[in-house]
């Protein structure tokens, strides 16, 4: 049931988007290719483990942690919300 302005499914629809736009997102991010057996900030070895887990991964745990960190591209407001929600 919808509110306001919005017709059935409105919300679902938003919800649906923010998920596929962050989903879109990560695939984005992720790296293909040869993995660095040695990070490319630190200079750390990468395990093994990561290099098989993660194609084409750059850099160490600890320095992939830091990026994250630092990528403010990513947020929890609804960006594609309506109209009507946005008034509220």
């Amino acid at each position: 049931m919808a509110g306001g302005w919005s017709r059935d499914g409105a919300v679902q629809e938003q919800i649906d988007a923010s998920v596929e736009d962050e989903i879109q997102r990560a695939r984005s991010q992720l790296g293909g290719g040869d993995s660095a057996t040695e990070c490319d900030e630190c200079g750390a070895p990468i395990p093994e483990a990561r290099r098989r887990a993660i194609p084409g991964v750059r850099l160490c745990i600890d320095c992939q942690s830091a990026l994250e960190k630092e990528d403010t591209r990513a947020s929890a407001i609804n960006r594609r919300g309506s109209k009507d929600s946005q008034l509220r």
